[in-house]
């Protein structure tokens, strides 16, 4: 389905001189991370500490786009310039998910929607996470598919506050758009975990293969100890 992530190969391209810039300094793909994470942590405790401020509420929403190039810019850095490990991967994993949860828990305290569906939007914004690494996990590649994936996340979040920011009442619709977004990520779980599907049916017809001509080698060790015996 359509996300963000499609057009992910462009912007790390916009961010390139950005890039060549820390492999230059010598900052590491983990230190980008990191400052993802420690902005996340920081934007939450604004809106925690400020969740009516309209000006705490827009700059947040401009620091999700500062998030976004940082999440991009890691991954390509460390491909780059041949730091990609599996340390990294994993930090760089749960990093992701906290830095949503501890950025997505304060909408509690900004929006009037039902706390169960924005409590919901937190724990299916980390699912949807665990969901494309189960995929790998289990032998396929690690899937990034829609319709709201991390990026999805951040953009629809940033238009709530810059709506909130523009002055907009707070009211039943936020409850609405929150359900709206659970549905939307229990159908991104759902297109992420059919990715286990593929990875079964080629380990199971790999598995019939090995099984297939171990019986053959099997067969063959036979007749040649019956040969011998003879």
């Amino acid at each position: 389905m359509p996300t963000l992530y499609a057009i992910k190969p462009a912007f790390v391209r916009s961010l390139q001189p950005a890039i060549a810039l820390c492999a230059r300094r010598g900052i590491t793909p983990n230190a980008l991370t990191g400052a993802a994470l420690a902005l996340s942590a920081g934007c939450g405790a604004a809106l925690a500490l400020f969740p009516r401020e309209r000006t705490v509420l827009g700059g947040v929403a401009f620091l999700l786009l500062v998030r976004m190039a940082l999440n991009a810019m890691d991954g390509a850095l460390a491909r780059q310039t041949g730091q990609s490990s599996a340390a990294g991967e994993v930090f760089n994993e749960a990093s992701d998910v906290l830095a949503d949860a501890v950025l997505f828990l304060p909408l509690l305290a900004v929006s009037s929607a039902a706390p169960l569906a924005v409590i919901l939007f937190v724990l299916l914004a980390g699912w949807t996470e665990l969901c494309g690494v189960a995929v790998k996990a289990a032998g396929g590649s690690r899937r990034y598919d829609g319709p709201l994936g991390k990026s999805d996340r951040a953009l629809a979040v940033g238009l709530l506050l810059v709506v909130r920011a523009g002055g907009a009442p707070p009211g039943a619709w936020e409850t609405v758009l929150f359900a709206l977004l659970d549905g939307l990520l229990v159908l991104t779980c759902a297109n992420r975990l059919r990715g286990v599907g593929g990875v079964g049916g080629v380990g199971g017809a790999a598995g019939a293969a090995g099984a297939a001509a171990a019986a053959e080698r099997a067969a063959a060790l036979s007749s040649s100890a019956g040969e011998a015996g003879r």
